[in-house]
């Protein structure tokens, strides 16, 4: 009799299991920590929201309490009557879109010189940008200010533009993602005999979209808060921003904590709209660009 031929052993495949007992317990407390960093911040939202709507007679009341006898709206038209908020509001939109996209187009441009074409100093260029990082804006209010009268741009939109389009960080982040793009596209470009500025405009703008909407965000984020500058260099209530004319009108009202907390709400409500519509952009802006750590 022929010898039997062994049977080869098959290996049954494991049920596949789910998460396991440590995975699920990570999850939860994950859920957990990130629930309470929630609520935390959104506890001073809410509690300038329901401050604002109460009558200005139960703002101080102890013990305090989120309930009222009349919520109402009083200290928003109270607020939005006092003051020129519609043009605050336009300019401080004006500004800030104008300086986003200033920001963007120079610190792309910077950011790509530095780190795709090679000349002399280079390096060294690029430690004296970051050395701007170390130094307190307002070291510069003086010398920009002087500046600014020189040209006679007080009290006009170039006047609070122009010194905000200057931007080390953004220059920073757009280099060190440039950096990371390989070397074969811009190779292969300049063999078809592309220029430097198509190259630029065609190649690296569209790979760097998550980096260049980072940086929009932040600065029209930056711009729209931006306070000292708008102060020092703007003269009349026509040409404030937001957050200045704002200031104004708390100033006007007194110590009037229901109005003091609608000219806030007021003032961050264009920042909540933009982030509740552009949130998606916003997480993968910071998820790519490493600003998250």
């Amino acid at each position: 009799m022929e010898a039997e031929a062994p049977q080869r052993l098959t290996r049954i495949p494991k049920e596949q299991k789910g998460p396991s007992r440590r995975s699920r317990l990570g999850s939860t407390l994950n859920y957990i920590v990130l629930s309470i960093l929630a609520a935390a911040w959104l506890t001073p939202l809410a509690w300038a929201v329901d401050t604002a709507l109460k009558p200005e007679s139960e703002t101080t009341i102890t013990p305090i309490t989120w309930d009222s006898s009349n919520f109402n709206l009083g200290a928003f038209k109270e607020v939005i009557d006092a003051g020129n908020i519609l043009r605050w509001y336009g300019n401080s939109a004006l500004v800030s879109i104008v300086v986003t996209a200033g920001v963007v187009i120079l610190a792309s441009l910077a950011a790509y010189a530095l780190s795709r074409i090679p000349f002399r100093g280079r390096t060294v260029l690029f430690w004296v940008i970051l050395a701007g990082l170390m130094i307190p804006p307002q070291v510069l209010i003086l010398p920009l200010f002087a500046e600014m009268q020189i040209f006679g741009f007080v009290n006009t939109y170039q006047g609070i533009i122009l010194p905000q389009l200057a931007s080390a960080l953004a220059v920073f982040i757009l280099k060190v993602f440039f950096d990371g793009i390989p070397h074969e596209l811009e190779e292969s470009a300049l063999v078809d005999g592309a220029s430097r500025l198509r190259i630029y405009w065609q190649i690296w703008m569209p790979l760097a979209r998550p980096a260049l909407a980072a940086v929009a965000i932040f600065t029209f984020v930056t711009s729209w808060n931006y306070f000292i500058w708008p102060l020092v260099v703007v003269t009349s209530t026509n040409m404030m921003t937001i957050p200045l004319g704002l200031q104004a009108v708390q100033s006007a009202f007194g110590v009037h904590y229901a109005q003091i907390m609608a000219s806030a709400v007021l003032g961050g409500l264009p920042l909540l709209v933009a982030f509740i519509f552009f949130q998606r952009q916003i997480v993968e802006g910071i998820a790519n660009t490493g600003l998250k750590g």
